[in-house]
C-alpha cells in the first residue's frame, strides 16, 4: 500500500458499516486517508461502530438510490476515491425481496454512477461486483471474458450493477472499475445464516453446525481483510493506469471447496469433530463457483496476504473474542489478535505466525 498515495485523499466509502466496509475503512485510515462514509442504517453491532471506526471518519446518513444527496456529498467533500461496496448482499433475501434487492444494487449504483459523472474531483471509482455475476457457467473457472449471466434475483442484480458500471466506462469516460470476488469470510460477519459466522458460533458454543445445502456447493471463499488490501491496490493502478477503466478483475485465493470440506477445515482448526446437520434445502443457488486471478496477478502484479488457513485463524480468533461471555468452556486459541486496532502506521496487514 502507499501511503503517499492515500495521505489526506478524500475517500467516498459506502457500505462501510459491512464486512467489507468496515475492513476497507480501517486500512484507509491507517493510511491517512480523509474518508466520508455514507451510513443509510445505525447497526450497533457492526464492526464499524465496535471498534469505533465512525469516530475516525465523517459520516452522511441517507440512502445510496438519494442521488442528489451523493452529488452534494461528492461536491462538498471534494472526494477524489469512490469505493462502492453498499448493497442487499444475501442471497435468502435477494430471493424472498427480490425489488428491495434490486433497488439497491442496480438502481444505486446508477445513481451513485451518475453521482460521479456530475463531481469533477473524481478520479477512481472501484465498484465491487460479484463471482455471482457470472450466473451458472459450464466452463470453469470463471475469467474476466465469461460473460455475466445471471439468472436468479441477487445474481441478476450483480450482473446488471456490473455491466453498469461498464457502460459508464465506456459511454462516459468515467474511471471506474469492477472487481469480482468470492465469497468473503472475516472477523465482523455477524449475519449466522452464513456457513463461516454460522459454523464458527456453533462450534465455538459446543453445538452443530447447520448446512443449509446438500453440503456439496462449491464455492471461492475470499478473506476481508485481502478484499480491503485488493480493492485500495486496484485503486492505486487505476490513478498510475487511466487506461484501466472500465475493467474488471477476479480476485481468488483459486482454491475449489466445497461446504463440507470447509466445515472440516473449521473443525481441525478448533479440534473438535461435532457431526454437522445437513438441511439440503437451499435453492436458487449456483452449485459450483471457481475464480480465476490470473489477470489481477499480471496485470496489477497482486497476491493474497493470506491464505485459507491464516484467514480462518484469524477469523477464529475475532470470533472468540466476539463471544467471549459464552465461550468459558471452549479452550483458549493459540492465535489472539484482537481486529481493528486503529494505528498511526500504514501499510500490508502482516501475515500471522
Amino acid at each position: 500500500m502507499s501511503n503517499k498515495f492515500w495521505q489526506d485523499r478524500n475517500v467516498l466509502v459506502t457500505g462501510a458499516t459491512g464486512l467489507v466496509g468496515s475492513w476497507l475503512v480501517k486500512r484507509l485510515v491507517e493510511a491517512g486517508a480523509s474518508v466520508v462514509c455514507l451510513v443509510r442504517d445505525w447497526v450497533p453491532h457492526s464492526e464499524f461502530y465496535r471498534s469505533g471506526l465512525d469516530k475516525h471518519c465523517r459520516i452522511v446518513n441517507g440512502d445510496l438510490c438519494d442521488q442528489l444527496l451523493l452529488e452534494r456529498t461528492m461536491g462538498e467533500y471534494e472526494i477524489k476515491t469512490v469505493m462502492h461496496l453498499a448493497a442487499q448482499t444475501i442471497v435468502g433475501i435477494a430471493n424472498r425481496n427480490p425489488v428491495s434487492t434490486f433497488q439497491s444494487n442496480i438502481a444505486g449504483t446508477w445513481s451513485l454512477l451518475e453521482a460521479c459523472r456530475r463531481t469533477p474531483t473524481i478520479g477512481e471509482v472501484v465498484v465491487a461486483s460479484s463471482d455471482k455475476a457470472y450466473g451458472d457457467c459450464d466452463v470453469l473457472p470463471y475469467t474476466e471474458e465469461t460473460p455475466l449471466v445471471g439468472m436468479h434475483p441477487y445474481d441478476v442484480s450483480k450482473s446488471c450493477a456490473d455491466l453498469i458500471s461498464q457502460a459508464y466506462a465506456k459511454t462516459y469516460s468515467l474511471p471506474v472499475v469492477v472487481t469480482r470476488c468470492g465469497n468473503f469470510y472475516g472477523g465482523g460477519d455477524l449475519n449466522f445464516n452464513r456457513i463461516i459466522p454460522g459454523t464458527m458460533r456453533s462450534l465455538l458454543n459446543g453445538e452443530a453446525p447447520v448446512i443449509r445445502s446438500n453440503g456439496k456447493f462449491i464455492r471461492d471463499y475470499f478473506y476481508v481483510e485481502d478484499g480491503a488490501a485488493a480493492y485500495m491496490l486496484l485503486a492505486e493502478k487505476l490513478a498510475e493506469k487511466p487506461e484501466l477503466k472500465g475493467h474488471a478483475f477476479n480476485f481468488s485465493n483459486e482454491i475449489q471447496l466445497d461446504v463440507l470440506q470447509l466445515v472440516e477445515k473449521i473443525q481441525a482448526a478448533l479440534g473438535t469433530d461435532i457431526t454437522p446437520v445437513v438441511l439440503g434445502q437451499a435453492s436458487n443457488e449456483i452449485i459450483h463457483q471457481y475464480l480465476s486471478a490470473a489477470k489481477a496477478r499480471e496485470v496489477l502484479g497482486w497476491s493474497p496476504l493470506f491464505d485459507l488457513s491464516e484467514g480462518l485463524s484469524r477469523t477464529i480468533a475475532w470470533y472468540r473474542h466476539f463471544l467471549k461471555p459464552s465461550l468459558a468452556h471452549v479452550p483458549t486459541a493459540t492465535h489472539t489478535t484482537i481486529p481493528f486496532p486503529i494505528s498511526p502506521a500504514a501499510g500490508h496487514v502482516a501475515k500471522s505466525a
